[in-house]
């Protein structure tokens, strides 16, 4: 089993930038679980950014504010976390001002600490099927609503800074499973990684 070694979050400035640019730097950290009373982690390999009001696939396009999705207005660095089709948790980052609604989406991880508990909680899938798409590593994580609206650091869920990659390593797609905005280029993936929830192909 891998250990990852302990390491300070990333700071608050981190989300204080574009949800874009922020996306695409999470690619290689590290995302913690402490839930449960046991540790799982995986390194992410796989995020989506969602721009805020003025973005039609995101959950605060124009503003819309309602008790569901209140914490992706809230402050950079803070848990957002819905329910997807009324069957799975979505763990994202809010990202850029409070107010502005824009979050990171994280889509995939490799799977790094707690793999028996992963695969307990994943009912023994495939190993590459874990943490590959964002409900089923929140389930592999045991994340559920509880996280939404607290602050990343303060969490039981944490992101440490992990191994930088280049940049031709990070690809930048299109966003997956939406109907608004799909072709917007801001799905950012590892090149020829194994563990994305949709294999992307480095040039």
């Amino acid at each position: 089993m891998t250990k990852t070694r302990r390491a300070a979050t990333l700071p608050v400035g981190f989300f204080s930038r574009p949800a874009e640019v922020v996306a695409r730097e999470l690619i290689g950290t590290i995302m913690r679980s402490e839930i449960g009373g046991v540790t799982t982690s995986g390194r992410i390999v796989e995020t989506e950014a969602y721009l805020g009001e003025v973005d039609p696939a995101s959950h605060g396009y124009r503003g819309r504010r309602n008790a569901r999705n209140e914490a992706i207005f809230g402050p950079p660095g803070n848990w957002y976390v819905y329910l997807s089709y009324g069957m799975h948790w979505c763990a994202n980052l809010v990202a850029a001002r409070e107010g502005q609604a824009a979050a990171v989406l994280i889509r995939a991880l490799e799977p790094l600490d707690g793999l028996e508990t992963m695969r307990a909680r994943r009912a023994g899938v495939a190993d590459r099927l874990l943490c590959a798409g964002p409900g089923r590593l929140c389930q592999a994580l045991g994340i559920t609503r509880a996280l939404d609206g607290l602050s990343m650091a303060r969490s039981a869920v944490s992101v440490v800074r992990g191994t930088p990659l280049a940049a031709e390593q990070v690809l930048a797609t299109p966003r997956i499973g939406i109907s608004q905005a799909a072709d917007w280029p801001l799905r950012f993936v590892q090149g020829d990684c194994r563990w994305a929830s949709r294999v992307s192909r480095a040039p």
